[in-house]
């Protein structure tokens, strides 16, 4: 058996199919029990982004221009960590069959070996006993049956075969796994996928399509805020406070949270870099001028952005942007979800958001558009999620212009990048300085459990309050407010001095008020604390500590 162009398309459609139908099977093998982008749904995503090109090809097409249009569409629609991987995976084969018509077993496992280590050399710091080891040990363990024997569709059962044994001993290589007893879900999504072509390529009924899986990220968006809520204070004000007075800026701080939202006061000897939201900026510019001489002053109406912006968003989702020439050095990109947290990192100098994060995995494409749409040479992209690093990562080479993609894993740590951003220094001194600022936050996340566990010595029930030290569970809490103060606690040194609350989309105003005035009780008066309506889901507070 030899594999036609053809039959590969086919092929790859049943396998998005059977990833399709068995994703939440998938999904449920994961063991960290927060609400997260899930293994099977990325993947499923990610490989489904092919299907529609696929049903598109022409018919006379070879097996190494669909494998080359497969890998394409999935780099670009890659989600998640697995997605990512998932699309190496096929990448490899593109680059194994390129130029061939057919296919047979020695060119499948060739094209497998630059698979595997296409997605070995994407992963900084490679842990076996995932995805990657499944998809190698199939590869090892079936490379000389493929010289032996040239028909594909029985080298691609032995291989389905062999990754299945490395499945099974995935929970001897990673503790976590078989305390859960499950094992890894990015493995056994690669072999439901590979099962789901093994059913064409073998001569058998190809899987059928379900419903389709739908993308919970949505789209880049303008970063200015598209959200629908209401706008409470429509001016963003933003200045740099020459200093001429030692007044501390604690004070300023103070006032301007009395007008408004958003605050964010950063100082050393010589200036103040103010933000704020307010209905009266001429307030905060009288108050700030106590403190010195203003420069860089930048008052931009909300409200008015807001309407401007969802007129042009309607417009462009009818179709993809098509990038915007360069204007400036330096852009950025970040992604975030909820409006607050979409206005902040606007407010602080990103030109684009894209909507995501935890259960809202991006994919390339999200981000390479949101780059796109940034007017600068030099773009930096903040993933401010673990989970979304990787695909980030895929867009630095298919953008048109220079891309850095900044290991930010939490929204604490993107915010802190931001601000340390100096526009007067050049691309290579904020890369370094940014990436430096990273680690002098402490990152804290208050969240749910979606499923039963034991993770890191912790049982854990559904529906209780996860309380998270830098991406780490720590605790479980029945309540959310002393989780806050608990991991507060715990998150805040000597060396503190500011702590920054953000609540989300269930967390009321008048919940966050009074989780702040207990918070308030608990913690040294030394350490300045703030709260800031983020609107961010799956989250009911993240913690930045300073």
């Amino acid at each position: 058996m030899i594999i036609t162009g053809k039959l590969l398309r086919d092929a790859i459609i049943s396998g998005a199919n059977n990833i399709s139908r068995q994703r939440q099977a998938v999904d449920e093998l994961n063991v960290f029990p927060v609400p997260d982008g899930d293994t099977g749904t990325n993947m499923s995503m990610t490989i489904k982004n092919a299907t529609a090109e696929l049903k598109n090809a022409s018919i006379g097409a070879g097996a190494g221009d669909i494998a080359k249009i497969a890998a394409s569409a999935m780099l670009r629609g890659a989600r998640g960590n697995s997605g990512v991987i998932l699309s190496l995976i096929f990448r490899g084969l593109s680059k194994g069959l390129a130029g061939k018509e057919t296919a047979d077993a020695a060119a499948l496992s060739a094209a497998f070996k630059l698979g595997v280590d296409a997605a070995y050399k994407s992963v900084m710091k490679p842990t076996e006993g995932t995805i990657l080891t499944v998809a190698r040990e199939g590869y090892e363990n079936t490379a000389s049956l493929a010289k032996e024997n040239g028909d594909a569709a029985e080298f691609l059962k032995a291989y389905i075969t062999e990754a299945e044994k490395s499945l099974e001993k995935t929970p001897e290589l990673l503790p976590a796994l078989k305390k859960a007893g499950v094992v890894d879900a990015g493995g056994k999504g690669l072999i439901v996928i590979l099962e789901g072509m093994y059913a064409v390529i073998s001569g058998g009924e190809a899987i059928t399509a379900e419903d389709d899986v739908k993308p919970v990220a949505p789209a880049a968006v303008a970063a200015s805020g598209t959200s629908e809520e209401e706008i409470k204070f429509a001016y963003c004000t933003e200045f740099i406070i020459n200093r001429t007075s030692q007044r501390d800026a604690t004070a300023l701080r103070a006032y301007l949270e009395t007008i408004g939202d958003c605050v964010v006061v950063v100082d050393d000897e010589d200036i103040i870099k103010v933000h704020v939201h307010s209905n009266n900026p001429g307030k905060a510019i009288e108050e700030a001028l106590k403190f010195g001489e203003l420069t860089k002053v930048k008052i931009e109406n909300m409200r008015e952005q807001h309407n401007n912006i969802i007129k042009a968003d309607k417009a462009a989702q009818k179709h993809r942007r098509q990038p915007v020439p360069p204007e400036k050095d330096i852009g950025f990109v970040a992604v975030a979800a909820g409006a607050g947290l979409e206005a902040l990192f606007s407010d602080l100098g990103a030109d684009y958001v894209v909507r995501g994060g935890q259960t809202m995995n991006p994919s390339t494409e999200d981000i390479l558009e949101a780059i796109g749409q940034t007017p600068a040479h030099n773009v930096f992209v903040l993933p401010n999620n673990k989970n979304i690093i990787m695909a980030a990562e895929q867009a630095v080479s298919l953008a048109d212009r220079n891309v850095c993609v900044l290991q930010s894993r939490t929204i604490p740590q993107g915010i802190t990048a931001m601000m340390a951003f100096n526009p007067e220094a050049d691309f290579a001194a904020n890369r370094s300085e940014m990436t430096e600022a990273l680690d002098r936050v402490a990152s804290g996340q208050i969240t749910y459990a979606v499923r039963d566990s034991e993770y890191d010595g912790h049982k854990i029930k559904q529906g209780e309050i996860l309380a998270m030290d830098n991406g780490k569970i720590v605790f479980t809490e029945k309540d959310v407010t002393k989780a806050l103060v608990k991991l507060t606690k715990r998150l805040v040194t000597s060396a503190s001095s500011y702590v920054t609350v953000i609540y989300g989309s269930d967390v009321t105003d008048e919940d966050a008020e009074a989780a702040y005035e207990t918070l308030r009780g608990k913690i040294s008066d030394d350490v300045e604390i703030v709260t800031v309506n983020g609107g961010q889901p799956v989250y009911y507070y993240i913690i930045s500590v300073e």
